[in-house]
């Protein structure tokens, strides 16, 4: 009798143990360090487990694939299932009204989904990254440089483009390297690039359009650091010689039709331009000249201005002047200086001439023009031929003068009336420039007297 007590003693906890590992949801053999790192989730199904990231936030199921290695892998194969590509992979890039809420909100959604896969994909490396990004993403055609039949009404791109950008945050060097010859080798860009800059000037207008927007939709998007715009700007140039430099520029930052969004290469040639037109390109040689972009020397830069202004043919020397203005001081000095340098003090004082008609066109301070020439007269190495410059620049105004006048007398006039308007305009220029230089000089004469 002791002895069965005694068995009887020791089943019932041993029932008890059974009943308390079932409730508890453990079993034998499920203890393993891959499941134990589910957590709570291990008691669901797989299906059970991807029906619940379907009422999961983008940026939920984001901060969740941080938990564990074991859920960003389930996270990983979610991603790639059709319910998971259907739930993340939101297509309504044409969405008119009400555009900017719209258009807001699927960029925030793909910044959000870049988190997302750069976290699901922390611990791989580059390649297979990039791979797996990619097969995720093969499947939106909007984000191809051909995919969209409508690019222009499209926010593909550009959500592709803040998709990358969040991606590759804080990724190194070498990394984003790897990143670019990915792209281009995915979008045969190297292809369409020698195509574009060794046919004639719009001969190939749509590849001319497509390559403007994947460049400036994704890898040069809105909103990125200068330091990250200035690495993805340097790798679309630098492997083309600087002619093609100066065309693919103008490609990507110069002005285009506001019908059908084609570059407009005419532009510089035909007439005087505002500053809208000017801006893109305004802003991409400061991005150039800056510190960020430190493959590039300040003669690099002062090279591409120069062969930028014969794209496609000479520039109006007016449109010259704006640009260097709009480019800013540092620019506009190098690129002065270094005519100067090299004994140019006849074309020298043709642009020092149209960038006091710009300043008097455009509401500059005419200050800044006499400061800009007196910097530009320390250049040279003597006093001859400071002197020479400044005899080349009165000559310059005088025959513009005479020539504008001319034209007016002989009556060549358009609906706008621009002979006269640009004869005033000059006329005004001059007056006021030589006010500032006067009112320099005497205000020295009194200081020293």
């Amino acid at each position: 009798m002791t002895s069965s007590a005694g068995s009887s003693g020791t089943s019932v906890p041993r029932q008890k143990q059974r009943r308390s590992r079932r409730r508890s949801g453990h079993t034998p053999g499920r203890d393993s360090p891959a499941l134990s790192a589910l957590g709570d989730f291990q008691t669901l199904p797989l299906e059970i487990f991807q029906m619940v990231l379907n009422y999961l936030s983008v940026e939920d199921i984001s901060m969740l694939s941080m938990v564990s290695k074991t859920i960003s892998g389930r996270l990983i194969n979610y991603i790639s299932t059709s319910s998971g590509s259907r739930r993340l992979l939101l297509q309504d890039f044409h969405q008119e009204l009400p555009a900017r809420r719209e258009g807001a909100s699927i960029l925030e959604h793909y910044r959000a989904l870049g988190l997302l896969l750069k976290r699901c994909t922390l611990l791989l490396p580059t390649r297979d990254r990039l791979k797996y990004v990619h097969k995720v993403l093969s499947g939106v055609s909007c984000f191809k440089l051909n995919g969209c039949a409508s690019p222009l009404h499209c926010l593909g791109l550009q959500c592709y483009g803040v998709f990358l950008q969040i991606l590759t945050a804080g990724w190194d060097e070498l990394e984003c390297h790897r990143v670019f010859n990915f792209l281009w080798e995915l979008s045969n860009l190297a292809r369409k690039v020698q195509t574009v800059v060794s046919s004639k000037p719009g001969s190939a207008r749509r590849v001319e359009l497509r390559i403007r927007l994947f460049c400036r939709g994704v890898l040069l998007s809105p909103g990125s650091r200068r330091s990250d715009s200035a690495f993805w700007l340097t790798r679309i140039l630098k492997p083309w010689p600087m002619v093609n430099q100066a065309r693919l520029l103008y490609i990507i930052f110069g002005p285009v039709s506001s019908r059908d969004g084609h570059v407009v290469w005419q532009k510089m040639i035909e007439g005087p331009t505002d500053e809208t037109s000017l801006k893109g390109l305004a802003d991409a040689i400061k991005l150039l000249y800056g510190t960020e972009a430190r493959e590039w020397t300040a003669d690099d830069v002062i090279s591409l201005v120069d062969e930028l202004s014969v794209v496609p043919q000479e520039w109006l020397m007016e449109n010259n002047a704006r640009l260097l203005l709009l480019s800013g001081n540092s620019i506009c000095f190098t690129f002065m200086a270094s005519k100067a340098v090299n004994g140019r003090a006849v074309e020298l004082a043709r642009l020092m001439v149209f960038m006091v008609l710009v300043c008097e066109k455009d509401l500059y301070c005419m200050d800044w023009a006499v400061k800009m020439m007196q910097k530009v007269c320390k250049v040279f190495s003597s006093p001859w031929e400071r002197n020479n410059f400044l005899q080349c620049l009165e000559n310059s105004f005088a025959h513009m003068l005479m020539d504008m006048l001319q034209a007016v007398l002989a009556g060549e006039r358009d609906e706008e009336d621009s002979s006269f308007l640009n004869l005033f305009h000059l006329m005004n220029a001059q007056a006021n420039f030589h006010k500032e230089i006067l009112y320099l000089a005497m205000g020295s004469t009194s200081s020293t007297s």
